[in-house]
């Protein structure tokens, strides 16, 4: 019995000790099951799992030009808070658009000038024949007060000397001077009102001589005073057109009367910008009509590839004093100094115009000033919660840096110079959400962005 359980007692004795031999030559196998290795060797970088606070990342130069990243020094400003209110391009009543009417009656013979075509001043647009009683009496009386104003004149000429020898009285010698005196009168109304049935000097002239017109050329109305300066001052060449055919409004053997639309011409050179705002900002609007401010506009569908002159300064000229009733809005006016080019087509010439009636725009009206501030385009901003950030450039390597958001809008981001960032560091002006991903995707992979490995396997912070 006692031998037995000696027995026994062995057996398992060495049953244990094979076990533990075994499971010390097999340790390097089954002991990474259990403990997690806590060591490396010494100057390798280690993988110890995500970074927590990622704020460095790392970027080549292939990877800033494919992002089209842009950094700029920092530097304080002032900037002026802005509210946004729609608008659009219009013509400006009286200016932009000009009718040309029908001088006497008659019937369109000729049409020269057709929707699209530009034209100079003075520029024949229509040729009508009269067909008008009046026209054919003016031209008759014309020519018979000049035949007879040359008749009284010789006869001044004839009784003068006698005059002088006493064979007549002066009295008779006063009376000619007196007839002449009313063919003149008569003969300069008559001219008169031949220019204004669109005659020109030349052919008045001809009718005085007893050559009658039976043509009338309708021209391109003369430039008003503005428009000379305007032409001056943009030293636009002689040949340079000055209006568009906007619509024609009448047709060929159509009979017209005086005073009847022909075509509409227009000017796009001089435009407005009108604003619709609510009324409780008018008082803002007011302002700064008041005080000159200069507004901002954003022009929809603008180009500014083909367009590259500045726009004029924009103030608001005046405000509405009505209030539109179904949108519950009034509105506001900015002058717009308008650009254009020219081509020729078909030995004609055409203008193209950088801003059109129609075209919408934004203004950003000034209502709140910022003094030494940083002024950022809102690309360069990442929110995330509550927080916002910037990235500071430095060679290849980018910091994000938490700031103080002051103002964000479309366009623009407003930041506080409260030391976060100083004047001078160079701050990526775009693509800020593209560099926040790729800073989390460098801090998951384990591998800091901000260190790096000499050839002696030492591993050291950037530097």
């Amino acid at each position: 019995m006692k031998a037995t359980v000696a027995f026994r007692w062995l057996f398992s004795i060495v049953i244990l000790i094979a076990i533990a031999v075994f499971a010390f030559q097999s340790r390097e196998r089954w002991s990474t099951w259990f403990f997690a290795s806590t060591s490396e060797p010494e100057g390798k970088a280690t993988a110890t799992g995500p970074i927590t606070e990622p704020r460095v990342l790392k970027l080549s130069e292939q990877a800033r030009k494919n992002l089209g990243l842009v950094s700029k020094a920092a530097k304080t400003q002032n900037y002026w808070r802005t509210i946004q209110v729609p608008g659009v391009i219009a013509d400006r009543p009286g200016i932009s658009d000009r009718g040309v009417t029908s001088p006497a009656v008659g019937v369109v013979t000729e049409i020269q000038a057709f929707p699209g075509d530009t034209v100079q001043p003075g520029d024949i647009l229509f040729k009508l024949q009269p067909f008008s009683e009046y026209l054919q009496n003016t031209q008759t009386e014309l020519f018979k007060a000049q035949r007879e104003s040359e008749l009284i004149a010789e006869q001044q000429v004839r009784l003068r000397n006698a005059a002088v020898s006493g064979a007549i009285s002066e009295s008779r010698l006063i009376d000619l001077d007196n007839q002449a005196r009313r063919q003149s009168a008569a003969i300069q109304s008559h001219r008169q009102d031949l220019l204004t049935r669109g005659l020109t000097p030349v052919q008045i002239d001809s009718v005085a001589e007893g050559r009658f017109v039976s043509t009338i050329e309708v021209a391109a109305p003369a430039l008003r005073p503005n428009d000379m300066n305007v032409a001056v001052s943009l030293a636009v060449a002689a040949d340079a057109p000055m209006f568009e055919v906007q619509e024609l409004s009448v047709e060929l053997g159509q009979q017209v009367q005086a005073g009847q639309l022909l075509s509409t011409l227009a000017n796009h050179r001089e435009l407005f910008i009108e604003g619709h705002a609510f009324k409780k900002e008018a008082s803002l609007l007011a302002q700064a009509a008041r005080d000159g401010t200069e507004i901002k506009v954003e022009f929809s569908e603008d180009d500014l590839k083909k367009w590259t002159a500045p726009v004029n300064r924009l103030e608001i000229h005046h405000l509405a004093n009505s209030i539109e009733p179904n949108s519950r809005t009034f509105s506001f006016f900015l002058p717009l100094k308008n650009q254009s080019q020219v081509y020729q087509k078909d030995g004609k010439s055409f203008v193209v115009w950088r801003f059109r009636p129609g075209q919408r725009v934004r203004l950003h009206i000034p209502v709140e000033e910022f003094r030494d501030v940083f002024v950022l385009p809102s690309s360069a901003i990442m929110r995330e919660g509550p927080e916002a950030y910037v990235f500071q450039q430095n060679g290849d390597l980018f910091n994000r840096i938490s700031v103080n958001l002051m103002y964000e809008d479309r366009l623009q981001a407003v930041i506080s110079n409260d030391g976060s960032i100083t004047p001078g560091l160079y701050l990526a002006q775009n693509s800020a959400a593209s560099l926040n991903r790729v800073l989390k995707a460098q801090a998951a992979s384990g591998v800091r962005a901000d260190v790096h490995v000499h050839a002696d396997g030492t591993v050291h912070a950037a530097h």
